[in-house]
């Protein structure tokens, strides 16, 4: 059974009232108050999604900037609220004055139905969309670990693991695609060891040039080469006493590979053109994209080097697995860009989620941040659209979509879009066929970016 939406009417006028009664008791539950002092216990008592103020209601004994004060009052007690103000007077004046306390729409008498039943049901959607919104943000926060976001059972089963492998104090390979964080999990990792204290030190082996790796890991001493002006620790020495981050170890040459896996049995290195071994005292956490097994069988990695480095492996999960974990991360990375472009963005419309889902995301969660990204920089309004984000034209919802939102969606669209070819592009008899309003298949057609078809005489007409 679906429960209707609350809506709160606050006016004298009985005849408002009537007229409310019989447009709107079918889709709302309606409250109806008469005072300041009811509507204030409404509020306070049942946190109505949608007020309906008329501002004439005390205008009688008090000032004229008085209803804009009470206005202020019912969102003071439920500021998640959309109130939306009657006027009996155009004066721009007070139009300004009523949006800039907060109202979200305002309308003159006499009310015309139809047009505050596209306002109470576009003001119903978007509070319905921003308490979505808070839940993920809190959803969010409380499934947080050690800077991974995820609610998922592929990233709860993660989280066990790294608790599990966090206090140990031997070597592990992170594996997982490019993009679904190695790092922040290595960082995990280290901040549940006994070494948490000790420094964290991260190298990217595929981003440095072969020539150069050797001197970044193992440092080097005054005169060991042309423009060693002076002795450098290398990466290695650095992280005494805590965690060596390897990342993209399978990029690591043959020839370091033999130097590497000397350091990891004896925990003693030399710098390049030193002769005294060091000893170091650090855990090894490697990472890779690629299969090293296929690497291992192409002659491109040491077997007995894997074998050191894997002593526990941790597999991380694809985003395209992670289907619930998507709006999280969105989220959170709209709340991040939005504060540092100072852009007033409140959320996602829900058509973008669902394209947010429907994505394969080959470059899991740093391809979404990226997409996030641009979406914000992008935004005029203040939510992001499907347009925003920036998706090539062709892409949609499959009609497979995994969730029920989606085929709702779809089964929709194609109902729209077959009363409006039965109607021969007639919006009004397409409205009565759907058993809706012209603005509300306006609004259908506006969300599912749907042209009407060009009816028979028009055509007849460019014939002719």
């Amino acid at each position: 059974m679906t429960t209707r939406p609350t809506l709160l009417l606050v006016t004298p006028d009985a005849a408002i009232c009537d007229q409310m009664r019989w447009a709107f008791t079918s889709d709302y539950e309606l409250f109806e108050v008469s005072d300041r002092t009811a509507a204030l216990l409404h509020v306070r008592q049942a946190t109505p999604p949608v007020v309906v103020l008329d501002l004439r209601l005390l205008s009688t004994d008090v000032s004229t900037t008085e209803p804009l004060a009470f206005l202020q009052e019912l969102l003071r007690l439920n500021p998640n609220a959309k109130v939306i103000v009657i006027l009996d007077n155009s004066d721009q004046a007070t139009i300004i004055a009523a949006f800039e306390s907060g109202a979200y729409d305002v309308l003159e008498l006499p009310v015309k139905l139809d047009v505050l039943k596209v306002v109470l049901q576009r003001a119903t959607y978007l509070f319905n969309l921003e308490r979505e919104k808070r839940a993920i943000r809190e959803q969010a926060v409380a499934t947080e670990f050690e800077g991974l976001v995820g609610k998922s059972e592929p990233m709860q089963n993660l989280y066990s693991m790294i608790r599990r492998v966090g206090p140990t104090d031997v070597p592990v390979l992170i594996t997982g695609e490019s993009g679904t964080g190695k790092e922040l999990v290595a960082r995990a990792l280290h901040r549940l060891s006994a070494r948490k204290e000790a420094p964290f030190i991260a190298i990217n082996c595929g981003a440095i040039p072969e020539t150069l790796l050797e001197s970044e890991l193992f440092g080097y001493e005054k005169g060991s080469f042309t423009g060693a002006t002076q002795q450098k620790k290398g990466r290695i020495e650095s992280a005494q006493g805590g965690t060596l981050f390897l990342d993209e170890i399978g990029d690591i040459p043959l020839n370091l590979q033999v130097k590497l896996l000397r350091f990891l049995q004896d925990h003693e290195m030399h710098r390049l053109g030193g002769r005294e071994n060091i000893k170091v005292d650090v855990r090894v956490f490697a990472a890779t994209n690629v299969d090293l097994q296929a690497a291992i069988n192409g002659g491109r990695f040491r077997e007995d080097l894997f074998y050191r480095l894997s002593v526990l492996t941790i597999p991380i999960p694809c985003l395209r697995v992670r289907g619930s974990d998507i709006p999280l991360l969105a989220n959170m990375f709209l709340m991040k860009f939005a504060s540092v472009h100072k852009k007033p963005l409140k959320g996602f419309t829900l058509q973008a989620i669902e394209l947010l889902r429907a994505h394969h995301w080959p470059g899991n969660v740093r391809e979404l941040e990226s997409r996030v990204l641009r979406a914000v920089v992008m935004a005029e309004g203040k939510y992001i659209t499907p347009e925003t984000l920036g998706f090539p034209a062709s892409f949609s919802v499959e009609p497979d979509s995994p969730t029920l939102r989606g085929a709702r969606d779809i089964r929709e669209k194609e109902i729209v879009q077959r009363a409006l070819e039965k109607a021969d592009g007639n919006v009004s008899k397409a409205a009565v066929e759907l058993g809706i309003s012209r603005p509300t298949l306006y609004q259908l057609l506006a969300r599912y970016r749907l042209r009407l078809p060009k009816r028979t005489d028009e055509l007849e007409n460019q014939e002719t």
